[in-house]
């Protein structure tokens, strides 16, 4: 094994338990180079064992995956993953004889490093557990994964799909196709299968679909949503597949208009929207309570009337991936949430998200504080918004807390 010897006074933050171990802090490397994603540990200046994990190439040189020692503990997989659903087992998502269960059997298993374990992610959907490695190093374990979710699923486990091509930052030499890595004998998706979400039918396309196939991280936020939708025209920006529209109909709102320049993510709306007993249409005149639109969605606010909606839900991709494109992904936020609180009804709701992880809580705050204050009019802050509990942070790794939101009352 390749030993990593940290520079003089660069290991302070291991012993406080951040699991990142950066390019900058690494003196010199001891014993055979590594491959990427291999298991490497890492010592102090002075020799002394901090820990061990993935080695990838980049400004993270290593992922922490267990502290104190240079090998990985006996059956970690299974230890680390049973202990992830035992956190989702005392939330309420997971177990029989769960009373939430009956109404939502899709959850979060596996949060990077608010698990333990850094550069995976595991989505459950109703016995299909949907993987994404993040780094070459959990690629690499995708079968021993797939194996020790069998063992802590037992039959509950009907599929593990790996989804990691689209999201991998690594190449490596690494054959990134996407497929199933176990599936139980006669097991095949069924095209109108579905997940529930508070009660809420969802079709779900991990296969296709962006991330694993629906954005879990807004559970409860579509719940708010749902409370104040009762007899509001909603406007919902960047739907994906409709989560937000589906909880606006269901809390009784008067209309909704679904907006993202994706046809797929448009078909897959208009699917759910009709699977929890809606009419739909694309064309603005059809008499449908629901309304889809392919199209631009800040073209589409730019030229919407003022004070047509009495809600909105702004909820774009990531501004920002990395800190470099921090300044423009922030002037970007501006200019949408201005536009935003411009068009919005007076007393009218606006829910604004940012899942951009460069862009922290106050920062984002400061954006919208700008975009309100250049539009002149009167706004409060309700509620501030975040991930939801199967999305754990680490208290020692407070960078993944990466959603923040805004619910604001416009005057």
């Amino acid at each position: 094994m390749t030993h990593i010897i940290l520079k003089k006074g660069r290991d302070e933050s291991l012993r406080r338990f951040h699991p990142w171990v950066f390019s900058g802090a690494i003196a010199a490397l001891e014993g055979p180079e590594p491959a990427e994603g291999d298991i490497v540990d890492v010592r102090s200046a002075g020799g002394e064992i901090l820990g061990c994990g993935h080695w990838q190439i980049g400004s993270i040189s290593v992922r922490i995956l267990s502290f104190g020692t240079a090998t990985l503990p006996e059956n970690f997989w299974t230890l680390r993953l049973g202990a992830a659903l035992r956190a989702r087992k005392a939330l309420g998502l997971a177990g029989e004889g769960c009373l939430s269960a009956t109404l939502t059997n899709c959850y979060r298993l596996v949060h990077g490093e608010g698990d333990g374990l850094p550069g995976l992610i595991v989505d459950w959907y109703d016995g299909v557990c949907v993987m994404q490695a993040h780094s070459a190093g959990m690629f690499k374990a995708r079968e021993v994964i797939a194996s020790a979710l069998h063992e802590v699923y037992g039959d509950q486990l009907k599929a593990v799909y790996d989804k990691s091509s689209g999201t991998a930052p690594f190449k490596a030499g690494l054959d990134l196709c996407d497929g199933y890595l176990f599936k139980q004998d006669g097991y095949a998706p069924q095209e109108d299968s579905f997940v529930l979400e508070n009660g809420h039918k969802f079709s779900v396309d991990w296969e296709n679909g962006q991330k694993t196939g629906f954005f879990l991280d807004q559970r409860e936020n579509r719940a708010r949503v749902e409370r104040y939708a009762a007899g509001k025209n909603v406007l919902n920006l960047f739907c994906y597949t409709g989560g937000f529209s589906v909880y606006a109909l269901e809390g009784g709102a008067k209309s909704v208009d679904s907006v993202d320049s994706s046809a797929r993510a448009m078909e897959m709306t208009d699917r759910n929207i009709v699977l929890n007993g809606y009419g739909t249409s694309q064309d603005p005149a059809a008499d449908a309570i629901h309304h889809s639109y392919c199209c631009d969605a800040l073209d589409f606010l730019h030229e919407a009337p003022e004070d047509k909606y009495d809600l909105m839900i702004v909820d774009p991709p990531a501004f920002a991936k990395h800190r470099g494109a921090l300044h423009n992904a922030l002037r970007a936020y501006q200019r949408l949430n201005a536009d935003a609180i411009r068009k919005v009804a007076p007393g009218g709701i606006v829910f604004t998200f940012s899942c951009s992880q460069a862009v922290d809580k106050q920062a984002f705050a400061l954006a919208v504080f700008s975009a309100a204050a250049s539009t002149g009019r009167s706004v409060r802050i309700l509620d501030r918004l975040n991930q939801p509990t199967d999305h754990p942070v680490s208290i020692y790794h407070p960078e993944g807390e990466y959603l923040k939101g805004l619910m604001l009352y416009v005057e």
